[in-house]
């Protein structure tokens, strides 16, 4: 692991602190790296209406995405407990919107002193929905 992605790991087991997981007590904490060298933090929070809950990873997608930052290179996400945790379903495909080639650095909440898994968001999501503007030019064209 480089120095800039062990900070990025450090940055998010930081953030995990400030989660408001009342409900779970699983507190995630996201730290995403823009092309720009900007980075966006994230944590979960929860609601009493489950499904309304944001993990951590969409948090600092949409923090990165409403300062204007659209392009990232890598994000490192920090859970409770020992072992590295992977990103949800959700946050699979969210991720991979912005490429399959994002680094996605998983670590427990021991840091980078722990074990930290590297995949990417490609790999994470191998069958993802990617793309349903052909179906919009089919109908368009009317082949549907």
């Amino acid at each position: 692991m480089n120095e800039r992605h062990r900070q990025l790991v450090e940055a998010a087991c930081e953030q995990r602190l400030r989660s408001y997981s009342p409900y779970s007590r699983f507190r995630v904490g996201a730290a995403l790296l823009g092309r720009s060298g900007t980075i966006y933090l994230g944590t979960n929070v929860e609601n009493a209406s489950f499904g309304l809950s944001i993990c951590a990873e969409r948090a600092a997608v949409c923090r990165a995405i409403a300062d204007g930052e659209q392009a990232f290179e890598a994000i490192a996400i920090c859970a409770d407990g020992s072992e590295p945790t992977p990103p949800c379903g959700a946050c699979r495909q969210v991720l991979l919107e912005f490429g399959g080639d994002l680094v996605v650095l998983m670590a427990g909440n021991r840091g980078a002193a722990g074990p930290v898994n590297t995949s990417t968001a490609g790999e994470l999501l191998p069958l993802a929905f990617i793309d349903f503007s052909a179906n919009l030019a089919d109908e368009r064209d009317g082949k549907r």
